[in-house]
């Protein structure tokens, strides 16, 4: 990993919890046009980041829950619902 990419990481990791705190969804693409109007590669590198990692958020909510209500289902004797992601065709995958 380069220097440019860890601190691109770091500085989405922070804005990320900054975000968070102060319930600014815009933070990340304020923070992008301020680091872009310096260092354009840069930003890029840091809104590539910043998805990754509130993707990944959301993927892991997804999945906690999931597995949540299947061992709930499970303790009742029942199947384990099949994972749908929500507004996805499953079917189709």
């Amino acid at each position: 990993m380069s220097v440019v990419d860890e601190l691109s990481d770091k500085l989405a990791q922070d804005v990320i919890k900054a975000m968070d705190a102060l319930g600014d969804e815009q933070l990340p693409e304020q923070v992008a046009n301020v680091l872009g109007a310096s260092s354009p590669s840069s930003e890029e590198i840091f809104r590539a980041a910043v998805r990754i990692r509130l993707a990944e958020r959301r993927a892991r909510l997804f999945l906690n829950e999931h597995v949540k209500t299947a061992l709930e289902a499970k303790k009742q004797g029942k199947d384990a619902p099949k994972a749908l992601a929500p507004g996805s065709d499953n079917e189709n995958l």
